[in-house]
């Protein structure tokens, strides 16, 4: 049997970044992984994330899981792959399958980190090929190129079903809906934006009746829901599909934690069956932490400062460092958590129908309903002002943990405040350079650079664009509103493609002078 200081089950955001922190301190650290890459979930996410530079704000997924893998390798953590974790007992040992033959480890401590699963729905033809998780969506799109479909209808409203759905456009797919039961959209609002200005619909109080289709998918039908979640009669609609992509949740996949005995809780506000533990991520069982979504569903983020909490605290519990350094490192771990955890979106705030922003500012219903801010919304908060000459336009309208923005304009002219969450503010006595950086860097893609007096009659207009393949310069198109409907014509007239954008492409158009402040997307035609 062999003997390591820690074992760390899934190598996810969670589990790499508590065995870098253990690592680090001295202990020998191993990390048990059943797919054939390590990295969980990061290296599907092509987004940028948000938060601050701490939390790795406005890095896409896939680098932050290249940098977790290249420090963990500097450390010397062993991470073994399509190793499945079957059995956990309370003499920390664990037995794993690896190419048929179990094998028994032996740990000082256990860290799990194993993450969660996809949720399904049942409805009528939910059997059918066709009908997939976004998970296994994200998969084939960002670790094999294959597109899900042709055309998708999305179900579910949240982070995970807006980003998908964001990434499917990308990828070349149609999306003819984003469908919810739920009353309003439960993702960032600015996740949403992005869906709706490229003429994606939202349907919401309304669920899927029936996947179409004998052999595989090939349409399906919504209906709208009362308040008792039963379907309305008269109000089905039907759609030419041949993918149904469900993002309707996630659960803890905290199996091995019931099986070695640890105390448990139904949760629904964690995603479901997850452990009982302290601030340190130690279950009920000593020397057995958990660390990310398997102790309760958050983002990526947070599950990487959870993890690294957990990998100090075992470091602390097998004698390698001491109280001091252990309450130090803690206490700024879980500053940076805390950080993340603030906001409309907070984990406190989950269910709740909040009205009004931290600030004040009503929460725009339009934007809730149907993913957008409407032209008499936008000009309510303070990102957006009418300033002469170049200048950006903030669209930004919820209490959300970030501000890349700030940090990245070169003259200071965009404020948060003293909290992450804080509305962003555009300064009207600081001169703005229209270099961009504010643009490129929003994890949000909710920024963009106004000029109202580029030339005569006309204002220009530069927004991220991250679709393939890019227009060229003199490229005449269509501008799309807030709502994806067509707008004016429109010409590129600038692109700027910088290593600084991170693949963020500075697409400027020029537009009728009125447009301005209403053109966000440019599409070739």
């Amino acid at each position: 049997m062999k003997r390591y200081d820690v074992i760390v089950v899934g190598a996810g955001p969670a589990g790499l970044s508590a065995a870098i922190e253990a690592a680090k301190r001295g202990l020998k650290v191993v990390v048990f992984d059943e797919n054939p890459k390590p990295g969980g979930q990061l290296f599907k996410q092509i987004h940028k994330f948000f938060g601050s530079k701490e939390h790795r704000a406005k890095i896409r997924g896939f680098k932050i899981g290249e940098e977790l893998l290249k420090e963990a390798k500097e450390v010397g953590v062993e991470v073994v792959l399509n190793a499945i974790v079957i059995g956990l007992f309370l003499d920390k040992e664990i037995t794993v399958n690896i190419k048929d033959e179990v094998v028994h480890y032996k740990g000082d401590a256990i860290i799990v980190a194993t993450g969660a699963s996809e949720n399904i729905v049942t409805f009528d033809g939910w059997t059918l090929p066709g009908v997939i998780g976004a998970g296994a969506a994200q998969t084939m799109m960002n670790l094999h190129s294959v597109q899900p479909g042709k055309k998708i209808l999305m179900l579910g409203s949240g982070n995970v079903g807006v980003v998908v759905t964001y990434q499917l456009l990308q990828s070349g797919c149609e999306v003819v809906a984003v469908v919810d039961a739920a009353t309003r959209i439960g993702g960032y609002g600015v996740h949403a934006a992005k869906v709706a200005r490229c003429g994606v619909p939202f349907y919401l109080s309304h669920t899927i009746i029936k996947a179409e289709g004998d052999q595989y998918v090939t349409g399906v039908t919504i209906g709208e829901v009362d308040s008792k979640w039963q379907v309305i009669p008269g109000t089905e609609k039907h759609f030419d599909v041949d993918t149904i992509c469900l993002a309707v949740g996630l659960s803890p996949m905290s199996q091995l934690l019931k099986m070695v005995g640890c105390n448990m809780e139904e949760n629904s506000k964690k995603g479901g069956l997850v452990p009982f533990c302290d601030e340190y991520g130690e279950t009920s069982i000593p020397g057995i932490f958990v660390a990310g979504d398997v102790s309760g569903i958050e983002e990526a983020s947070s599950a990487m400062i959870e993890g690294r909490i957990s990998g100090v605290a075992a470091a602390y519990k097998l004698g390698f460092i001491d109280k001091e350094e252990l309450e130090i490192k803690t206490e700024e771990l879980e500053k940076a958590l805390l950080s993340l955890r603030q906001g409309m979106f907070g984990p406190e705030n989950k269910g709740k129908n909040i009205s009004q922003t931290e600030e004040g500012y009503d929460v725009s219903v339009n934007l809730l309903k149907k993913g957008y801010l409407t032209d008499e919304e936008v000009i309510k908060y303070p990102g957006v002002k009418s300033i002469k000459g170049i200048h950006p336009v903030i669209e930004c309208s919820q209490n959300i943990p970030c501000n890349p923005c700030q940090d990245a304009c070169p003259k200071n002219c965009i404020k948060i405040g003293e909290k992450i969450t804080s509305l962003p503010i555009v300064d009207e006595e600081l001169k703005c350079i229209g270099c961009g950086l504010c643009v490129a860097s929003c994890s949000g893609q909710s920024i963009f650079l106004i000029n109202e007096d580029y030339e005569e009659g006309y204002t220009s207009v530069t927004l991220p664009y991250e679709f393939l393949p890019l227009p060229q310069k003199g490229t005449k198109g269509i501008a799309l509103n807030r709502s994806g409907q067509e707008l004016c014509r429109a010409e590129v007239v600038e692109i700027k493609s910088l290593p600084a954008f991170d693949h963020t492409n500075l697409l400027t158009i020029k537009v009728p002078k009125e447009m301005g402040m209403r053109a966000r997307f440019f599409k070739q035609v």
